[in-house]
C-alpha cells in the first residue's frame, strides 16, 4: 500500500482536480510514480494539460508537502485515509468520482457501518427542524449512523437529534478539518468530533467556497444507503444530493410537508418522481433486508410503549389537536370545553410532551 502521504501530495497540485488525478492514476498505477514521472511520461497520459504537468514537476516539493500535512492532521488529532486504506468508506468506492484520499477527525470506524443520509433547508421551519431532530433521533435508536453536512437547519437537526439519543453522526464539511463552518455550529463540530466523526476531501485550511458545497454532497450521497430530504425547495443543494444518491443506486426519501410551503417544494416534486414518502424512521428500515443496515437498538424501538395513560377529556380534546398550529379560540370552539377545563387539559397535555404550545398561543400536537 502506498503511504498515504503521496496520496496528499498528488490532491496537492494546483488545478488537478477529481477527473485528473484518476487519470493520472490509471494511467501509472500509483500516486508515488504520478510524482516521480517524466514531463515526458506525463505527456503520454490523455487529457491531461500542460499547466498540470508544470505542477507535477516540483516531485519533491508535492512529497514533502503531503508528509507535513499528514503531520499537522495527526496534530490536530485526525488522520486520512487514502482509496486503497481498508478503512477507507467501502460504499464511498463505488460512485464514479470517489475522493482518492479523506481527511477524518473522530471514530474511523462509523464510515463502514450503515447510514442514512438526512439533508435539507439551511433557513428550515420549525417544522422541518422538529422532524429533522426526531426522525434522526430514531434512526440512531436501530443503531444506524446519521449523515450530513452540518450546515444550518436541517442538517444542524440531523446531527443533533442523532447525538441526543446517543447514536452516530458523519458530518462531511465542504472545508478543510480544522476550518469550523458556519461558526455558529462550534459546539455541535466539537461534538461530533468527539462522538462521531468529520469527513472532508479538502486539505487543511481549505475555505468553505460556494463550489466545493455540491462535490461535498456527492460524498453525504455515496457514504450512506439511503438520503432523505426534510425539507428543501424546488432548486437547492439537497436536491442535488438526492440526485447523487440516484446515480450511486442509493434509494431515495421525502417527507411531505404543508401542500403551500415553498420550503417542501423540492420534497413534494421528489415525492412526485418516486421517492418513497418517510413519516417515521421504520418507513426508511422497511426498504432494507434484514442485517442489511444494523440491528435495532433500545431508545427508539420501544418509544410508542411509553405514551402515558390520559384522562378521557384529554384524549378527546388531544383528538381534536391537529400537527398544524391552531388558535385556542378555535381549539376551544372545535372541543366544546370551557376555556378553564380546556387550559388545565392543555397543561397536562403539554407536560406529557402531547402537544407544543407556540408563540401567539397557538396549539399543535407534537411530533
Amino acid at each position: 500500500m502506498e503511504p498515504v502521504s503521496e496520496w496528499i501530495g498528488l490532491s496537492l497540485v494546483p488545478g488537478l482536480g477529481i477527473a485528473g488525478y484518476w487519470r493520472l492514476l490509471d494511467f501509472f498505477h500509483s500516486p508515488g510514480k504520478v510524482i516521480r514521472a517524466s514531463s515526458q511520461a506525463l505527456r503520454q497520459v490523455p487529457g491531461i494539460r500542460e499547466k498540470q504537468i508544470a505542477g507535477l514537476s516540483a516531485g519533491k516539493t508535492l512529497l514533502e508537502r503531503g508528509r507535513n500535512e499528514l503531520v499537522k492532521l495527526e496534530r490536530m488529532g485526525g488522520t486520512a485515509l487514502s482509496f486503497e486504506d481498508p478503512d477507507y468508506p467501502a460504499l464511498l468506492r463505488q460512485i464514479s468520482d470517489p475522493p482518492p484520499v479523506i481527511y477524518i477527525s473522530g471514530k474511523r470506524e462509523l464510515l463502514n457501518i450503515g447510514s442514512v443520509a438526512i439533508v435539507g433547508s439551511r433557513a428550515a421551519t420549525v417544522y422541518g427542524k422538529r422532524t429533522a431532530h426526531s426522525l434522526a433521533e430514531s434512526l440512531a435508536g436501530f443503531s444506524v449512523a446519521v449523515v450530513s453536512g452540518l450546515a444550518h437547519g436541517i442538517d444542524a437537526e440531523a446531527h443533533a437529534g442523532a447525538l441526543a439519543a446517543g447514536g452516530d453522526t458523519i458530518a462531511v464539511l465542504g472545508c478543510g478539518l480544522d476550518v469550523v463552518y458556519p461558526r455558529q455550529n462550534r459546539d455541535l463540530y466539537r461534538r461530533i468530533s468527539a462522538q462521531g466523526v468529520l469527513v472532508s476531501e479538502y486539505p487543511l485550511g481549505t475555505q468553505p467556497e460556494g463550489f466545493r458545497f455540491p462535490a461535498r454532497n456527492r460524498i453525504i450521497a455515496g457514504i450512506s444507503k439511503g438520503v432523505v430530504v426534510v425539507e428543501a425547495a424546488r432548486k437547492s443543494g439537497s436536491l442535488i444530493t438526492a440526485q447523487f444518491a440516484l446515480e450511486c443506486g442509493r434509494e431515495v426519501y421525502a417527507v411531505p410537508g404543508q401542500v403551500d410551503s415553498y420550503k417542501s417544494k423540492g420534497a413534494h416534486w421528489l415525492l412526485q418522481q418516486g421517492a418513497k414518502m418517510v413519516l417515521s424512521a421504520e418507513d426508511i428500515l422497511d426498504e432494507f433486508p434484514p442485517g442489511t443496515l444494523n440491528s435495532p437498538g433500545n431508545s427508539a424501538a420501544g418509544a410508542d410503549d411509553a405514551v402515558p395513560t390520559l384522562d378521557p377529556d384529554a384524549e378527546i380534546l388531544l383528538n381534536h389537536i391537529e400537527p398544524y398550529a391552531q388558535t385556542r379560540d378555535q381549539l376551544l370552539e372545535r372541543s366544546g370545553l370551557s376555556a378553564g377545563r380546556m387550559s388545565e387539559l392543555l397543561l397536562f397535555l403539554e407536560l406529557d410532551n402531547l402537544i407544543e404550545v407556540l408563540p401567539g398561543d397557538k396549539i399543535r400536537k407534537a411530533a
